[in-house]
């Protein structure tokens, strides 16, 4: 696991990433509070993070209340990129042992804190209690954004993909477009071969899907049989072209139903897509999706297994 440590002192931080180290972590050092705030708001930033109080350019607690004004911000807006993001773990590491210190720390954004000089142990059992809490946050993160069953975002979460995606396509003036995709007869599944195989249409479903797509194509669970996929850059026949590769990916193979006593059933499964792109007229989520749900009722209308505009 990465975990940054920005110290001043060459001593200390020396023993720091000595120890790290030979605990396992992947460690990042910093000298200045300035590097040590870039790294943390970075590109794949590390989520374990050790801050001197004291450090030149930004102190630990300043590089705290950025940290914790830009949570706020997520709370906020959360059809901002930032939600996708995970919690970052700060320790304080302070000779400052005084108690209005330690408190005045952990009100600016701290997670918790420790005294130099440091027990090696004692900063050990900090870092796996940091490390329970971010496994933790991983797991509700993932509950929120993620549906349980197919592993794709949920409905809520490609919704706020797509306004994301729309605002990026109106600033930038660049093709976008979606599809909906609802699988043919999907009640007949349930019903003749029960709900087990039904989850096990919808999982393989996915995969499909996924395998189908480009690999910065956005793909969610719409709700029940329907998928909701996100297409950036994509109009027109490149648009066609990869929902007919995606209709492809289910006529071209069977699906197998959940075992039963040790057999199992094929079932041959296609899906109807309603395809819409955006226009300078249709830049909000609900028209979008109404023009994407009525392509696909066309579909379903005109003797499904096909891709409707």
């Amino acid at each position: 696991m990465k975990i940054l440590v920005a110290e001043d002192d060459a001593t200390s931080l020396f023993m720091l990433q000595s120890l790290l180290m030979k605990w396992g972590y992947d460690v990042i050092a910093a000298s200045d509070g300035q590097e040590a705030l870039r790294v943390l708001t970075g590109e794949n930033p590390p989520l374990l993070a050790i801050l001197d109080w004291m450090l030149p350019g930004e102190s630990g607690p300043e590089i705290c209340r950025k940290l914790a004004s830009r949570e706020r911000l997520r709370e906020g807006n959360a059809a901002r990129e930032e939600m996708m993001k995970p919690y970052q773990y700060v320790i304080i590491l302070t000779v400052k042992g005084e108690k209005e210190n330690v408190v005045a720390g952990l009100e600016a954004g701290a997670d918790d804190y420790i005294t130099k000089p440091f027990d090696a142990h004692e900063l050990k059992m900090r870092l796996m209690v940091g490390r329970r809490i971010l496994d933790l946050q991983e797991k509700l993160r993932n509950a929120a954004l993620f549906d349980a069953l197919t592993g794709l975002l949920n409905r809520r979460a490609v919704i706020e993909r797509l306004e994301q995606e729309l605002a990026r396509a109106s600033r930038e003036a660049t093709p976008l477009s979606v599809a909906l995709l609802d699988i043919d007869h999907f009640k007949d599944v349930n019903d003749t071969y029960g709900h087990a195989s039904g989850d096990a249409v919808l999982v393989e479903s996915a995969q499909r899907i996924r395998s189908s797509v480009r690999p910065y194509d956005i793909v969610g669970r719409y709700g029940g049989e329907e998928f909701l996929m996100v297409f950036p850059g994509a109009e027109g026949s490149a648009l066609d072209g990869i929902c007919e590769r995606i209709r492809n990916a289910f006529q071209g193979a069977p699906f197998y139903s959940a075992e039963n006593d040790g057999d199992r059933s094929t079932m041959d499964i296609t899906v109807s897509i309603g395809i819409s792109e955006y226009k300078k007229d249709n830049d909000n989520v609900d028209f979008i999706l109404a023009e994407a749900d009525r392509a696909m009722y066309r579909a379903k209308r005109s003797g499904r297994n096909r891709v409707s505009r």
